[in-house]
């Protein structure tokens, strides 16, 4: 099992890594819309705020030596169902070719107020 952290993603904000390589997947922690450089949340549409997390998860992925065409599941996290076609339309940007399985969850509250949060599993290689 090997550790993936990168400056190109927001760092942990608790006790976890940023993702994790095992058996030739590699497990990306959720996403929220915390700008890298500065640790600020992006503020504005919810388009922006996926944008944001989309932006964080390639990071992690690149640092692994993946990317978004390698995804095979991803879970996306909403505090606003009402928000679904505008996330959907900014996360299907993200895979132009074959789209990974998906689960969309409602949940009353994401760390620091986000209204998104995306996590993936992914093919590397070891």
């Amino acid at each position: 099992m090997k550790s993936i952290a990168t400056d190109k993603a927001p760092a942990a904000i608790g006790p976890y890594s940023q993702a994790v390589v095992a058996g030739g997947l590699l497990f990306c922690s959720g996403q929220i819309p915390l700008d890298p450089v500065s640790g600020e949340m992006v503020t504005g549409t919810v388009e922006q705020e996926t944008g944001r997390v989309m932006e964080n998860l390639r990071g992690v992925l690149e640092a692994a030596g993946s990317n978004f065409n390698q995804v095979v599941k991803t879970t996306i996290y909403l505090t606003d169902m009402a928000d679904f076609p505008l996330v959907n339309q900014v996360y299907g940007q993200y895979f132009p070719g074959v789209k990974p399985a998906r689960a969309t969850v409602a949940v009353a509250a994401l760390p620091r107020g986000a209204r998104v949060e995306v996590e993936a599993v992914a093919i590397v290689k070891n």
